[in-house]
């Protein structure tokens, strides 16, 4: 059970298997359920310039969400490694035409073209990805801490952060540290959580 394990590692892997155990047609209503919430989401309405993430891992897929927003031609954008300030993220705008390229860890990310990054101040939603998250809308991620640091001053500026996450990823209480960033809105399947 998720609510006896201590460490993050530990949950970590635990969350990440029940993740991947999820059937192709478990991730397909996942990916329904969220992204109809997302989209009659007053703050998604309003949004011109969202933050989105290529998934992976089980995570839910954002194609289809990615793709919706295209639709409703708002700007979507995609975090990548801040190249020179290391720990930190830019967000480039990403379009069908992007081009793409490996990222260290697996992943896909835009190149990096500067006439592409918006200052994160400027992004109304970024849509954050996470390993686990709990009742008081702490979230784990996959421990780089790239998000909690971009989300540091969140309530300063525009941007409004809401997690996406399987219902499977819910714990009972996560350990936290002085730097965690605690989301005031996570999606899930089921449900939205506000905090």
């Amino acid at each position: 059970m998720a609510s006896e394990l201590h460490s993050p590692q530990e949950i970590r892997k635990h969350i990440r298997r029940l993740r991947n155990q999820l059937t192709p047609q478990q991730q397909h209503s996942a990916v329904d359920n969220v992204m109809n919430q997302l989209l009659q989401h007053p703050k998604i309405q309003a949004a011109q310039h969202i933050s989105l993430f290529i998934s992976f891992d089980g995570e839910i897929n954002t194609q289809p969400i990615i793709e919706a927003l295209w639709q409703q031609q708002k700007s979507v954008y995609l975090p990548v490694l801040h190249p020179f300030s290391r720990g930190n993220l830019l967000f480039l705008r990403y379009t069908p035409q992007t081009a793409m390229k490996a990222h260290p860890f697996g992943l896909m990310e835009p190149k990096l073209n500067v006439n592409n990054v918006l200052p994160t101040a400027e992004l109304d939603v970024i849509i954050t990805p996470m390993v686990a998250f709990d009742a008081e809308g702490h979230r784990l991620g996959m421990g780089g801490g790239y998000y909690d640091r971009t989300l540091k001053h969140w309530q300063r500026n525009q941007t409004y952060p809401i997690g996406i996450a399987h219902d499977c990823q819910q714990v009972e209480r996560l350990p936290r540290q002085s730097w965690d960033i605690p989301l005031p809105e996570i999606i899930t399947p089921s449900q939205t959580w506000k905090w």
